[in-house]
């Protein structure tokens, strides 16, 4: 029962977050819990345990007399989220890549391969987000800073809504598999200042085009 349960509310999880990244529900309005559960065809508890698992990843908030409602996708946030995650994983990157081994970039390249097979699946911007921050997170492992990494984790569960809406409506994918093997590539070779140069690079890349895509909407 467990386990059918918590997949019903990663199903609901997901399905209301393609809503909110795809524009069908705008920012501002309601998400009516009754009607979400008639129209994904599950029970109220689902939806309610996935609209909190929203909030905490900033596409939700819960008001007085209103319930949960859609928030406010904002330019200047993905500045502030993006250029810090560049600054704080550029260094972690730096210190990590001297204690990196073999064995460290030979996993690397083992969730590089997956993260290129997660795009043949239906459900490719959802794997290939979460793939994509296991993928960076282990490049930082060895630097052995538990608390920038920490810090690190939270502006990634933060930048996370903005990375699954570059995806799906901009195919932000294909550029950044041949920058993660190239950043590999300079690990291995223990250039770390091409290395934290590219990152930073892939990390602004990323924010520009993010951004561009906000004002579109």
């Amino acid at each position: 029962m467990g386990l059918a349960y918590k997949t019903r509310t990663e199903f609901v999880v997901d399905a209301i977050r393609e809503k909110i990244l795809k524009g069908e529900v705008k920012a501002g309005q309601p998400l009516r819990q009754a009607a979400l559960a008639e129209e994904l065809d599950v029970s109220r508890i689902p939806v309610r345990e996935a609209l909190l698992q929203l909030e905490a990843e900033g596409l939700v908030k819960f008001q007085a007399h209103k319930g949960a409602i859609v928030t406010e996708l904002n330019a200047a946030h993905v500045d502030e989220l993006f250029e810090l995650r560049a600054m704080l994983e550029s260094d972690l990157l730096a210190r990590s890549i001297p204690n990196m081994n073999p064995e460290d970039f030979d996993h690397a390249e083992t969730l590089l391969a997956k993260l290129d097979e997660a795009l043949t699946h239906e459900d490719s911007a959802n794997l290939w987000a979460d793939l994509n921050t296991s993928f960076h997170t282990y490049l930082y492992q060895a630097a052995e800073r538990p608390q920038t990494l920490e810090v690190v984790n939270i502006l990634n569960k933060n930048s996370d809504r903005y990375i699954r809406m570059h995806l799906l409506l901009a195919g932000g994918i294909k550029k950044a598999g041949g920058e993660h093997k190239q950043l590999i590539d300079y690990c291995r070779a223990g250039d770390t200042s091409n290395a934290c140069q590219l990152l930073k690079q892939h990390i602004l890349g990323a924010k520009e085009e993010i951004k561009a895509l906000l004002i579109e909407e």
